[in-house]
This record gives structure tokens, C-alpha cells and sequence, in this order.
């Protein structure tokens, strides 16, 4: 079926695109606990910064196009769940929209507002900070929803007969790494032990999706069950 084709598509776009903009911007401009190094490092890489904010843009948008595929394809496995996974994915896209807010504020005040002028420059360095973390606290966030998508998707897939179980069995399992992180992040619950956990759950759960994605990508899915279940 040509939709899953797209489906892997996207998913290796969001992939891609969400990698520089989660991963690989932030780690070259945020500092943790240091508001004068990290906004120097942003205003030293403004065009890298803004190609992050482009990024988590151009992973918003396909989210939404991914939600609606993934539920056509899942929901003859069971339609209850494949609502469950929908509304999941899309609250996660409504926060991930909405954490745009605290790249783009601090963006906005170190770039001479001019009804900012009233600021000192450590002033407006500490208040970016504070919205540079909000940003992080808005990923643990969206990770819960995210995390409840996967425990509802990997079950649909493991439940299909038109996608392998392993490929399920992976994501369900890998979900926990998601709801686990966001858990201890939120309520400042994390450690040592928990954090180990969190990042063998994170290792099955992207193990699954990149399978997942080729899967789709290569393989599609199985017509001839999935027209049975339909």
C-alpha cells in the first residue's frame, strides 16, 4: 500500500529533521546552569539556532500528516486503540507547537527589542535561560504523550497480522523509556537506577521505530490481511 511507503518517508524525515533540532542544535548552544555562555553561543550561531526553530517546525507539520497515515493503517488491527494513538500523537504535536514559544521568546530578547532597553544584559541573558529550560521541561512533556502513542501503536502492530510482532513487542516495551523519563524529569524523581532503565527502554524503543520505518519503507505492509481486517 502506498501509504505505508509515505508513512516511512515521513517517519525518516521527522527523523532527520528532529535530530538536529532536538538533538544536535541545542547541544551546541545550551549550557546548562551557564545563561552567559549559552546566550553567547547562540548569538555566536543565530543561523543555527534558527535552522533548529526550522526544524522543530518541518517535524510539527509532518506529525500531523504521520497521525492521520498511521491511523488509516493501524486501525482495522483495533480502532479504539488506533483512536488512542491518533489523539496521543496530536496532543503531542499541540505541546510541541506551543514549546516553539520558548525558543522563539528568548530568540526575541536577545536580538534588541527595543521595549527591552530597560534590561540589563545579565537580566535578559538569566530570563532567556529560564525559557531555554522551560523549553526542555516542554520535551518531557510532549515525551508523555509520546510515550502513550507508542504503548497504543506498538500494541496495534504486535495485535496486526500485517506487520511483524517483534516489530510491536519493541515499541510497546520502549515506550516505558519515554513515559519513565518524562515521569522522573517532571516530578524530579530521577535517578541512578531509573536512569539506567530509561535509556536501555530508549535503546529498544528507537531500535523499534527505525525498524518500524524500514519495515514500512521497504516491506509496506501485508494487503492481503490487512483487506481480511478490514
Amino acid at each position: 500500500m502506498t501509504y505505508a511507503k509515505y508513512a516511512g518517508l515521513l517517519y525518516l524525515l521527522i527523523a532527520i529533521s528532529g535530530g538536529f533540532s532536538i538533538g544536535y542544535m541545542p547541544s551546541v548552544i545550551v549550557v546548562a546552569g551557564d545563561p552567559a555562555t549559552t546566550t553567547q553561543n547562540m548569538m555566536d550561531h543565530l543561523g543555527l539556532f534558527r535552522l533548529g526553530i526550522l526544524g522543530d517546525i518541518v517535524v510539527l507539520l509532518l506529525e500531523i500528516v504521520l497521525t492521520v497515515i498511521l491511523y488509516q493503517l493501524t486501525k482495522p488491527a483495533n480502532q479504539t486503540i488506533a483512536m488512542i494513538a491518533l489523539f496521543s500523537r496530536l496532543a503531542m504535536s499541540i505541546v510541541m507547537g506551543l514549546n516553539l514559544l520558548n525558543y522563539l521568546i528568548p530568540f526575541h530578547l536577545l536580538n534588541g527589542a527595543d521595549n527591552l532597553s530597560a534590561f540589563e544584559l545579565d537580566e535578559l541573558q538569566s530570563l532567556s535561560m529560564v525559557f531555554l529550560e522551560a523549553h526542555q521541561y516542554g520535551v518531557y512533556i510532549w515525551g508523555l504523550f509520546f510515550g502513550l502513542h507508542l504503548v497504543a501503536l506498538g500494541y496495534l502492530v504486535f495485535k496486526s497480522k500485517y506487520f511483524p510482532k517483534v516489530l510491536g513487542a519493541m515499541m510497546g516495551i520502549g515506550s516505558l523509556g519515554y513515559l519513565l523519563e518524562s515521569i522522573g524529569e517532571i516530578t524530579l524523581t530521577n535517578n541512578e537506577v531509573l536512569s539506567t532503565l530509561i535509556i536501555a527502554f530508549l535503546v529498544i524503543a528507537t531500535v523499534g521505530e527505525l525498524s518500524f520505518t524500514s519495515w514500512l519503507l521497504i516491506k509496506g505492509i501485508n494487503i492481503e490481511e490487512w483487506d481480511k481486517q478490514t
